[in-house]
Formats: structure tokens, sequence, C-alpha cells
């Protein structure tokens, strides 16, 4: 897909509105930025006239403005109700993050967009309203409604996307999984969860990349892809366990982090939930890996040739070599 060069306007206005939301030193200024936000994300999605694109895009239009609408309500309890004030902007963050039980507009949305679009909603789109809830004043009963929402996307990330077969849906689950581990890291503080947010696009972001370069939307088209060239028979499964958190890759780094602190502070119960539904989300990871490297096998064998092993590109190699930073380089993370 080509994409002209006036929606480069739109993702500059973008940047600016998610730089203006965290930047700001009020909720106003904080809502003006969400906005501007949400209305350069909407040309950047119907780059065409397609069903799809049009659907996506009235979901999500409608969706964040519901969101930036209880945003707006909060306004109106502060001066009389501080703590009802607070709780209204929480859900509306967590309604505009996707994060449970909020979710069931992501994994729709994500559907219908294409791989571009779709890296810029799990990553970009996520960053204000992460940093604004973590600007929030927290009492016990938000820090009681950011544990249960972690614990409740954790939990329908994983078991979400069994039996899926379509790649973006599962790419949309897989993240709604993966914020589970980013609402506890603001519970403990903001550098953890800069941290796995910063390791996540990463990670994310080469499987993307490979799933874009290959023209891949179901796991059929992975897998038919992957039967022409060895080399991409290899760079898949290696980012795609990176993505579901297998030590000793990239991915695993930041859950690495993440358990040790929540070790050290006791929090066992939730650290129980979070590695259970990892390993959940791994089993419907290895699901592609597995056909990947066993049943293609004997076809490679008759049918490989040698020049087909380095006809993926350089920027597919490289960040495939990012992902396998934590196997060449793991040292400095285990100290």
């Amino acid at each position: 897909m080509t994409f002209p060069i006036s929606y480069l306007f739109f993702f500059f206005t973008l940047l600016a509105g998610t730089t203006l939301s965290i930047s700001s030193s009020s909720w106003f200024g904080a809502w003006l930025g969400l906005e501007l936000n949400l209305l350069s994300f909407i040309p950047l999605i119907t780059t065409k006239l397609c069903p799809y694109l049009a659907e996506a895009a009235i979901k999500y239009f409608l969706i964040q403005a519901l969101a930036s609408t209880i945003l707006i309500m909060s306004a109106s309890t502060f001066l009389y109700a501080q703590s009802v004030s607070h709780m209204m902007i929480l859900l509306s963050l967590l309604l505009k993050l996707g994060a449970a039980p909020f979710h069931f507009w992501f994994p729709q949305v994500t559907e219908g967009l294409s791989w571009p679009q779709a890296f810029i909603l799990l990553t970009i789109q996520k960053l204000a309203p992460m940093f604004l809830i973590s600007y929030l004043t927290f009492s016990d009963t938000l820090m009681s409604i950011i544990m249960i929402s972690a614990l409740l996307s954790s939990l329908i990330g994983a078991l979400g996307g069994l039996n899926i077969m379509k790649l973006r849906k599962l790419m949309a689950f897989s993240s709604i999984n993966h914020m589970s581990w980013m609402l506890v890291g603001i519970y403990m503080g903001d550098i953890y969860w800069l941290t796995y947010f910063t390791f996540y696009s990463l990670v994310s972001g080469s499987v993307i990349m490979l799933l874009f370069t290959t023209h891949s939307s179901t796991v059929s088209n992975l897998l038919n892809q992957s039967k022409k060239n060895l080399l991409l028979n290899m760079f898949i499964p290696m980012n795609i366990l990176s993505l579901g958190g297998l030590p000793p890759f990239l991915g695993f780094l930041p859950k690495w982090i993440m358990i040790q602190f929540m070790s050290a502070n006791s929090m066992f119960v939730p650290l129980l939930v979070l590695l259970v539904s990892s390993l959940i989300t791994l089993y419907f990871y290895l699901r592609l890996f597995i056909p990947m490297t066993l049943l293609s096998f004997s076809f490679f064998i008759s049918n490989v040739k040698l020049k087909s092993l380095f006809s993926s590109s350089r920027m597919l190699m490289s960040m495939t070599f990012i992902n396998m930073f934590g196997i060449l380089f793991p040292i400095p993370f285990l100290l």
C-alpha cells in the first residue's frame, strides 16, 4: 500500500497531539491533545475508499468520542466529588486504551486496518492515555481499578487469541495482554511501564514489518509465504516468540524486570495471573511456529536454493537481530 505525501502532515499532527497531551499542565490541554490526535488518525485510516477502512474509522471515532465525552464530564464533578472525577478520568482513559473490560472495540478496529495503521494504533496511540493515567493522584480506589483492569486484560488477551486465524486480530489480543503488564508497571512506577512500552514497540514493530512485507493477513497466508524462503521461515518464529516473551529473546527482558520487582514486593497473585496468561499467549504463538518449522521441512530439503536464503531485505534481518539481542547480550539485563 502506498501513502500520499499529504498524509505526512496528518502523521506529524498526530505526534503533535500526543506531545501536547503529555506536556500539558491542565486536563483541558490534555483533552485538546487527545482530540487533535483523534482527528489526525482518522484521515490516516481512510487512505482509500474501502468499506473495511471506513467501518474501522467510524468505530474508532465513536469510541474515542465517547471516551472524550466522559473525560469532559469529569470536569463538572471535580468541584463536588474529586474522587469521582478522578475515577471518571481513569475509566475514560482505559476506554481510549482498549484495556479490559473496555476492550470490545479494539480487535474489531485493528482487524479493519492495514499493517502500518495497526502499528500506529498498537503503539503510538497508547502513549498519551498511558502518560495521563500515570499523572493521576492515585488513591486506593484508583489503584484497585488499575489492578483489576490489568488482571482482566491479561486473561482476556490470552483467552481471546485462541482459535483466531486472522493475524491482525491476533496482534490486537496480544496487545491487550501486553497492556496488562504496562498497567501493572504504572501501579509500580513510571520507569517500569516506559521500559516495557519501549521494548514492546520494538518487538511488535519487527513482527508487523515482517507481516507487512510478506502481505500476510491470515495464518494460511503466513504459512504459504514461509514456504518460499528459508530465511523468512527462520525470521518469523524468532520475532513471534520474542513477542510472546519467551526467554532469552528480547521480549522476555521487560517481563523479567517486572517479575523481579513484583516478586520483591510480594505481589505473587497478580504475578501468577500474568505468567499463566503469558503461557496461554505462547501457546497460540507456537501454533504459528510449529507448522512453519516441521510441516514445511521436507519442502525445504527438496526445493530450496542457496540464493533464496538471502532474498529477504536487510531491514528484516536487522529487526530480527534486535529480537536476538537478549540471546547475544543477556548479561547486562540479569545484573
